[in-house]
């Protein structure tokens, strides 16, 4: 390969090398209606599968692609990648661009507008604007890749993972077809034209357009490797208020409704003024006795009392005095002290009464 990169121009001489390497890894490239390819385009539109899509379209049609990551150096140049030395915005990246496509003796140039590599089964992530605002027509190529073994694009990978594999599967099957040219419309935006092409090859490719972008897709990443790495600590230790609150509904969740009308019953035993549908409605919430308990005590869920007794007392106003006349009516738990009878006229006693009657119930409910 050195030998003959000496003799052959830069553009022949990484041809050459994709060939060859195409060879070594098993990349069959197979293609669909090939009278479209080239026609005019001087910029390529395609969604982005694995890091050697630039080298599979390279095999049917001359075309550089632009490196947009990366250290420059041989192995970006070996990779197949066209270094134009810019590194500062992508205003400046567009710029160099437009002077690239501006020479008729340049190839086409092939652009990923997803700036990230999916399987291509689901959806295409939201193409960037700044490929569109190059030239006011477009060639769309739509890829699709398929191999045994293995799935294709592994999320979080890097290009070396991906190129193992490549050598591990005995072969992998890379389907290019190309569509028509896409002009730009009159007076339509960058943003506008992106969002038009990406709709065409979505349905050229049977899968979904969505708004999410490359950096969507890598902060998720980021947040399942930070998510992965937290320990995690054992359900004992856990304080009953901390545990995950549960569904109102759960499919096929027998066993978790057996269990919330165990609890419910529980409850009941310790309040039985409190009606029961109001009960499994907290503990589906909460799905723990003792805060079910504490709720329904300090008032924080309002509720009318079955008791026949709470109608000898005043009407409650809000759901805590609806508790506090349910509790003193028809509440028999075990105390330390006996239950008061009457309705105390002073505020003090009233409250003290409410105090040791709520400490009589969590300790009754614990045990």
């Amino acid at each position: 390969v050195f030998l003959v990169s000496c003799a052959l121009p830069d553009s022949v001489v990484r041809r050459f090398i994709v060939r060859v390497m195409c060879s070594v890894l098993g990349l069959l490239v197979r293609q669909s209606d090939p009278r479209l390819r080239g026609a005019g385009a001087r910029v390529f539109i395609a969604n982005h599968v694995t890091p050697f899509d630039h080298n599979v379209v390279s095999l049917l049609t001359s075309c550089n692609t632009p490196a947009l990551s990366g250290a420059p150096g041989f192995i970006c140049w070996s990779r197949g990648f066209m270094e134009l030395g810019v590194t500062g915005s992508r205003a400046e990246l567009v710029d160099s661009l437009k002077e690239y496509s501006a020479h008729e003796g340049n190839p086409p140039l092939l652009l990923f507008p997803e700036e990230a590599a999916t399987n291509g089964r689901a959806g295409l992530l939201r193409f960037s604007s700044w490929p569109f605002s190059i030239l006011d027509v477009v060639q769309p190529i739509a890829l699709q890749v398929r191999r045994p073994l293995v799935a294709v694009s592994v999320a979080d990978s890097s290009w070396i993972t991906e190129l193992l594999w490549t050598f591990f599967v005995p072969f992998t099957v890379y389907q290019v077809r190309w569509m028509p040219s896409v002009p730009r419309r009159e007076d339509e935006r960058s943003e506008d034209f992106a969002l038009r092409v990406q709709e065409l090859l979505a349905m050229e490719l049977g899968v979904v357009s969505t708004r999410i972008t490359a950096a969507d897709r890598t902060e998720h990443m980021k947040r399942l490797r930070h998510t992965s790495r937290l320990p995690f600590a054992p359900a004992s230790s856990q304080r009953p208020a901390a545990r995950p609150r549960v569904p109102p509904s759960l499919p096929g969740g027998a066993p978790e409704d057996a269990r919330v009308v165990a609890m419910a019953q529980q409850v009941k035993e310790v309040l039985p003024h409190v009606p029961l549908e109001v009960i499994r409605t907290d503990l589906v919430q909460t799905n723990c006795v003792d805060t079910t308990i504490a709720n329904l005590l300090e008032g924080r869920v309002p509720f009318f009392p079955e008791s026949k007794e709470a109608g000898d007392l005043p009407a409650p106003s809000t759901s805590q005095a609806a508790a506090a006349s349910g509790i003193q009516g028809s509440v028999a738990a075990p105390s330390s002290k006996p239950a008061t009878k009457q309705f105390a006229k002073s505020p003090v006693e009233r409250h003290l009464s409410l105090q040791e009657r709520k400490r009589a119930l969590y300790d009754y409910a614990r045990r």
